[in-house]
């Protein structure tokens, strides 16, 4: 039977983004938002009306001024105000030298906006702290009832808390993602194999225990090639053992244990910093120093891809949010970044829940992945989006007037394995009071007892991000000239639909490596520096590209048809030419939601950034589920009843009347159990 495509799951994207058109709730937000790059760097809204705080800020502040709390002091991620914007900085127009050069202007001018911010907090008996100068931020403290008066300084764009953030863990990986020996490492034309080579991939998390046999260098593999710790423990160890997981899935030995626990980009050079303590916690200040640290080493260490298998609560807007904010300026200096949607996919009682994406998982140029529970077996026909995994839309806000606004983007992204898999189990953690496996030995792989192969079982959508790293470093080496935005263009496109779960839940489908590393190994080496609507391609596109088998010997010739779907802001862009013609939408400095807007009420798609032949969801939706305007059924497995909007519509605050619960104002969520879904997994090496 024929896997779905994409366009039969449309008409859920589709809905959404209509229910959008139909209720005024996300059409004021559109027209409040303006440009949606712009934005990011600010907009004309007069100061008076729009805050310069992020909501909790303004509540802490508020309980201080009424003496409902004490004063304290506030640790705070203050964005400096810029002039330009990041279209300005990195326009399609631009060559990489110029990029270069106008990125090194801004960072000389955000160090001097450091200097005026300095004298500015003395005066309301603040410390700067640190100045990540890459990314346009600064960390400092200062006391809760003087932060208002902070924001009339000429230098600061927006104060946020310094958030804490933790790894998403609750916690057959190369067969799963369809990148094992006999799919996507040989498809490419002139590689002997593709798993990652000399591809720098920046691991954001615990830090990694290089003493692992999985980690450990070996012939032709790297390994880790530099550690830093923002934590105060030691670089080459993981009291945690979250992060030496994720490096294991990521880049595991295709050696140890005769390749059973491979890697999926095996041969890739990982770069560890340490973000999370013992205790898998940290600050939002720790992963910008982290991201800024990338982006000024990316030529060091050839960094192209940023693992971020942690989240905090997404309370601000994309356009503001810090995590949000550096993980953009990574994009834009050329570096893909991969980030986890987050486990709040279920309440505490099991309901579904819906608007629980993470930060960074909200910010529309990074890839947000979501989790796979393939129920140990190497077919897909079984594969589900797990319950805990994190549903979109993004619900990070900004206000004007008193008024919130919505961000409401489409996310996921993608989604891939993410329940119960095993991995390197950091040997430096055990025995550690606050380890995962201390707290919960029955996550040792092996029934509950640390073996000699120290491994160990994961679940969460933090598993599911270092596959998703994992490919996109194969794509790399295949392409290296490749944007980010073409990477995840790339991805989306050739991912697998899974039947019966909506846009909302999965994006545009499961990763499909095999399918990535064949379209990236046709598309022309110069593509980057086309102009819109040129042709990209090196190769031939002919129907073969649209669907691909699974080789593995207990699922013979299963075959995988791609969904040929990229997600824009509220819809799903769909057409051959997404990937036989340049898409201006992929230049460095474009985002691919500035494809789509609205415009008088009406969803519309940009002529300037894609091209003619490229169609988006859209039209009136009738009772039965038929799309009036472009005749794509919801239909073959799609039920609309059960997935989000199909007997409910979305009301003023965000409340979804359906089957599901949509968290309003980036509340707080449930947590999730680390031992995943309780269902068959991933078998032990033997």
């Amino acid at each position: 039977m024929r896997t779905p495509t994409l366009k039969s799951f449309f008409a859920s994207a589709t809905l959404f983004a209509l229910c959008f058109q139909v209720f005024a709730f996300a059409l004021t937000a559109q027209t409040l938002r303006n440009e949606k790059t712009k934005e990011i760097v600010g907009d004309e809204t007069p100061m008076s009306a729009k805050s310069k705080m992020s909501p909790d800020l303004e509540e802490k502040a508020d309980d201080v001024l009424f003496s409902r709390q004490a004063d304290e002091m506030q640790k705070v991620i203050i964005q400096l105000k810029s002039e330009t914007t990041l279209n300005e900085m990195f326009g399609n127009n631009l060559n990489e030298t110029a990029q270069k050069q106008l990125f090194a202007e801004e960072v000389r001018g955000n160090k001097m906006k450091a200097g005026f911010l300095l004298t500015d907090l003395t005066a309301v008996s603040g410390i700067l702290k640190k100045s990540y100068n890459n990314t346009g931020l600064v960390s400092a403290e200062l006391p809760l009832s003087r932060i208002r008066e902070l924001t009339y300084s000429g230098a600061v764009e927006y104060i946020s808390p310094d958030r804490a953030i933790e790894g998403s863990a609750l916690g057959h990986v190369e067969v799963s993602a369809l990148a094992s020996q006999d799919d996507a490492r040989i498809e490419v034309s002139g590689f002997s194999s593709l798993n990652g080579t000399n591809v720098g991939i920046a691991v954001l998390d615990s830090g990694v225990d290089t003493t692992h046999n999985s980690i450990k260098v070996s012939t032709g593999r790297p390994g880790v090639v530099y550690s830093k710790t923002y934590t105060g423990t030691a670089a080459n160890t993981d009291l945690y053992g979250h992060g030496t997981h994720v490096a294991s899935l990521l880049a595991g030995s295709n050696t140890f244990k005769n390749g059973d626990y491979t890697g999926i980009g095996y041969e890739a050079k990982i770069i560890s910093l340490a973000v999370l303590d013992s205790a898998g916690k940290g600050f939002s200040s720790n992963a910008v120093a982290a991201v800024d640290w990338a982006i000024a080493n990316k030529a060091t260490y050839n960094i192209r891809v940023i693992n971020m298998s942690f989240g905090t609560i997404a309370k601000d807007s994309y356009t503001v949010d810090p995590l949000c904010l550096a993980a953009r300026r990574a994009v834009n200096a050329g570096i893909v970044v991969v980030a986890s949607a987050g486990n709040n996919g279920k309440s505490a009682i099991g309901q579904k829940q819906f608007g629980s994406i993470s930060s960074p998982g909200i910010e529309p140029s990074v890839i947000t992945v979501g989790a796979v529970n393939t129920f140990g077996t190497m077919t897909r026909t079984d594969d589900t989006v797990a319950t805990y995994s994190s549903r979109g839309p993004t619900r990070g806000y900004t206000t004007n007037n008193g008024v919130k606004i919505f961000d409401n983007f489409i996310k996921p992204d993608l989604v891939a394995s993410g329940n119960k898999l095993v991995a390197a189990l950091s040997p430096s953690s055990v025995g550690q009071s606050n380890s995962l496996i201390t707290k919960n030995p029955m996550l040792a792989a092996g029934g509950g007892t640390v073996s000699a192969d120290k491994m160990m079982y994961l679940s969460g959508t933090s598993m599911s991000a270092p596959i998703v790293s994992g490919v996109a470093a194969m794509v790399l080496e295949a392409n290296p000239n490749m944007t980010p935005n073409l990477v995840k263009a790339v991805l989306q496109y050739t991912a697998q639909p899974i039947r019966n779960f909506s846009t909302l839940e999965q994006g545009t489908g499961q990763i499909n490596a095999e399918g990535a590393v064949r379209m990236a190994g046709i598309i022309s080496l110069n593509a980057s520096t086309m102009t819109n609507g040129a042709s990209m391609l090196s190769g031939t596109f002919d129907p073969k590209y649209q669907e691909n088998y699974i080789n593995a010997s207990n699922a013979p010739n299963e075959q995988i048809v791609w969904g040929r779907g990229v997600i824009t802001d509220y819809c799903v862009l769909y057409g051959d030419e997404l990937m036989t013609k340049w898409q201006a939408m992929y230049g460095t400095g474009n985002l691919l939601i500035d494809a789509t807007s609205i415009s008088s009420n009406v969803l519309v798609r940009s002529s300037t950034l894609t091209t003619s032949g490229v169609r988006n969801t859209s039209g009136a939706l009738m009772n039965n589920g038929v799309l009036a305007s472009d005749g794509v059924l919801a239909s073959d497995g799609v039920k609309l009843g059960n997935n989000l909007l199909a007997d409910g519509i979305l009301i003023s605050d965000g409340i979804l009347i359906s089957d599901g619960i949509l968290i309003s104002d980036g509340g707080a969520m449930s947590t999730q159990s680390v031992l995943g879904d309780n269902t068959t997994c991933m078998p032990i090496a033997r």
